[in-house]
């Protein structure tokens, strides 16, 4: 996994755990559960969504749910 990249999304999980006033990561692991881990709820999601696309030109969603940060690198690095 790339390290610059696995700062970048934490950063972005960050910014959105922080807008809505949770409790932010210090790490992030790939077996992490966007849902049940991270404590993501759609408004979450969506937001999530839009800011990686921004970044990274990349709608994570395209293609069906993405539940885990795992799911989200390999999107990410299939483009």
């Amino acid at each position: 996994m790339d390290n610059k990249m696995e700062v970048k999304i934490l950063e972005i999980m960050n910014t959105v755990l922080d807008n809505r006033t949770k409790k932010k990561l210090t790490v992030l692991s790939p077996e992490m559960h966007l849902r049940n881990d991270i404590g993501f709820d759609s408004l979450d999601l969506a937001e999530l969504t839009v800011r990686i696309e921004a970044e990274y030109d990349i709608d994570i969603f395209e293609d069906g749910i993405v539940n885990t940060v795992s799911e989200i690198f390999e999107k990410l690095n299939s483009k």
